[in-house]
């Protein structure tokens, strides 16, 4: 019933108003609009009605298509970046060292014999291939041979290449002392490769490389991860660098400080690790004042002499700045300190704060981001640089069935090895060369909204001088192994100094460079300028509409109500029963209208028929019909409602 009257209310005010018809709309709107134009078509000529019309017109397109220029500028969410500077005590940066070799020689001998002895043999068949082939009578492990064995491609015909084993003849138990027709090549014309294949040999592949140096590192460190990933966790531990013996002096400030200061990690590629101020257990350090005086010195040892020779081919300190609580992919993103020198790391902050969605797709904390986190168990925050590698990681396990030994490994899973898994090399060569994959996982990680980087200025020097070495050395033997004898030499030792240039630090911060202050300037702007137009005209605009769509329903009701009307005339076949008619019909049962009967005397009943009791008839209305009839309320009805 509200809604009966409501709508009854409804079709009263577009009768004293607007009106019924849409001419009699659009009328009403150009004579009360406040937009200009619109007035002028109505109130003038002929000819001025059509110039005025057109040039509404031309000018409702401009708006339009200047507004549609702004929309699709404000939804295209560009930012702008601003770039302030602030000054305050600083958080020391969390410091990161690891000896340039993962492990010591003397501890990792034992299970690098086979494979050492492999290496010798391709490094005395490619220099000396007729003096190898005399030697070839000892005896050697070909079981990681066989797995991936390095080749030679004498490509001196482009056409038809030939393959040729490094140690073929040495394989097949020939060994004379000269070697078979076509079994050497001269470097110039050959090439080392590696040679991957899967499916028992069935389906192979060639690495090839440049140099044989190359060819000979890369194939070196892939038969050495096969071996570490089967040795448990905590014995690689033990065969790294141990933190005694790697810091040998510590001073932070005017604190002196040492090898439990800080926090261990293993990184597969550079064993122990260790981490001075990472804000795990305690709080972070800060830095009293900018300047080398305040920063941290640090003294290394090493130990280069126990270096692992195929494995390790550069010597000195790896080391990164990082966050507090963030993982150190120090392979990535660290930087080596030469041995036999003092290497200085001045540093400056850059604070990068980035907008969220719809901006940017970063993220606050990686919670939506559809990689799983195989960092998260150091407790350490997001980085997409955790994120591209678990996702590489678990692309690895669906594709090779088994993880590699350089990340860290899911619960439940295997690393890769060639006793388990003897396609994995061919799995993980095609995996890294793979677009598509690298495409992937960059569009499933997200950049972090805040991130800290420290830019560094290094210097450095050579450490300690003629002039001092002596009682230098002299002293951190002493301290070391407690000996009178000089037991530490410049090839062996790394000082580091790393501080603050300057606590200015800077903040480069993402902002909307359209916002809906910008937007509604424009838009308003716009209209005003071309049309003469504010909020207020939008607002009529908009009521006009509510009316059309009013008058719309009225049309469509009445034309509802006609269909009806005719289906219910077609009930009859002449005109419509009158009023008396439909009246008597249903309350007058004693009259009943003259029938004529069929018959000789139509106007005479039958004898056995009694004559009905004649009754009263009502007055005939034969001038009512039923036709449509729109009931309109009175306004004071209308204002009653």
């Amino acid at each position: 019933m509200h809604l009966k009257k409501y709508l009854r209310k409804c079709l009263h005010r577009l009768q004293k108003g607007p009106g019924y018809t849409y001419k009699e709309l659009l009328v009403w709107y150009c004579n009360n609009t406040n937009t200009h134009g619109p007035k002028r078509i109505i109130c003038e000529g002929p000819k001025k009605k059509a110039m005025w019309f057109l040039i509404t017109l031309l000018f409702t397109s401009l708006v339009c298509w200047q507004w549609g220029v702004f929309i699709r500028t404000y939804l295209s969410w560009e930012v702008s970046v601003s770039l302030s500077i602030g000054f305050k005590t600083m958080d020391f940066p969390a410091v990161t060292i690891c000896n340039a070799s993962p492990f010591q020689y003397s501890k990792v001998k034992h299970l690098l014999k086979d494979l050492d002895e492999l290496m010798e043999a391709v490094l005395e068949r490619i220099l000396a291939p007729e003096q190898s082939y005399a030697n070839a009578t000892r005896t050697l492990n070909f079981t990681i041979w066989n797995d991936t064995p390095l080749v030679l491609i004498d490509e001196r015909k482009p056409s038809r290449p030939v393959v040729l084993d490094l140690l073929g003849d040495v394989h097949n138990g020939s060994a004379s002392s000269s070697p078979a027709p076509g079994r050497t090549c001269t470097a110039q014309g050959c090439k080392v490769a590696m040679r991957l294949c899967r499916l028992n040999g069935t389906v192979c592949t060639f690495r090839n490389f440049t140099s044989a140096t190359q060819a000979l590192t890369e194939w070196y460190l892939l038969q050495a991860t096969n071996i570490f990933s089967q040795v448990p966790r905590h014995k690689l531990v033990e065969m790294g660098y141990p933190a005694e013996r790697l810091i040998l002096a510590c001073l932070f400030g005017p604190e002196p400080c040492n090898y439990r200061n800080f926090t261990s990690i293993f990184h597969p590629d550079y064993g122990n690790c260790y981490i001075f101020n990472w804000g795990m257990t305690e709080k972070a350090l800060p830095s009293a004042n900018p300047g080398a005086e305040f920063g941290l010195k640090l003294i290394l040892d090493i130990g280069q002499e126990d270096y692992v020779p195929f494995l390790t081919s550069t010597a000195g300190a790896r080391l990164l700045l990082h966050g507090q609580r963030s993982y150190p992919f120090i392979k990535d993103e660290g930087i080596y300190a030469m041995s036999g020198t003092e290497t200085s790391i001045g540093v400056l902050v850059d604070k990068l704060e980035r907008k969220g969605e719809p901006y940017s797709q970063c993220t606050v904390n990686g919670s939506d981001v559809p990689v799983r986190n195989l960092y998260s168990d150091y407790n350490t925050t997001y980085s997409i640089q955790a994120c591209i590698r678990s996702c590489f990681q678990e692309h690895m396990i669906q594709n090779c069935s088994c993880a590699h030994f350089l990340y860290p490994l899911p619960h439940g899973e295997r690393y890769c090895n060639n006793r388990e898994f003897p396609d994995w090399a061919y799995c993980y060569s095609h995996l890294c060369m793979s677009v598509a994959q690298r495409e992937t996982c960059i569009n499933m990680c997200k950049e972090s909204c805040n991130d800290t980087q420290y830019k560094m200025t290094i210097s450095m020097a050579d450490w300690p001088s003629e002039a001092s070495e002596d009682w230098i050395f002299h002293v951190l033997s002493q301290e070391r192994d407690q000996s009178t004898n000089i037991t530490l030499n410049r090839k062996g030792v790394v000082k580091l100094n790393i501080y603050f240039q300057e606590f200015n630090y800077r903040i480069i911060e993402e902002s909307a460079a359209n916002n809906i202050v910008w937007l509604l300037s424009n838009l308003g702007g716009q209209f005003g300028f071309w049309m003469g137009g504010s909020v207020l005209c939008l607002i009529e605009f908009g009521e006009i509409l509510i009316d059309f769509v009013w008058i719309t329903i009225i049309k469509l009701v009445a034309f509802a109500k006609s269909l009806r009307q005719r289906r219910a005339q077609a009930r009859y076949a002449g005109p419509p029963p009158t009023v008396a008619e439909l009246v008597e019909a249903h309350t007058n049962f004693g009259f009943q209208p003259d029938v004529a009967r069929p018959g000789p005397d139509p106007g005479t009943y039958p004898d056995e028929q009694t004559l009905p009791i004649p009754g009263t008839p009502p007055p005939n209305y034969d001038s009512l019909r039923l036709q449509p009839l729109d009931v309109i309320e009175s306004d004071s009805e209308g204002d009653a409602i």
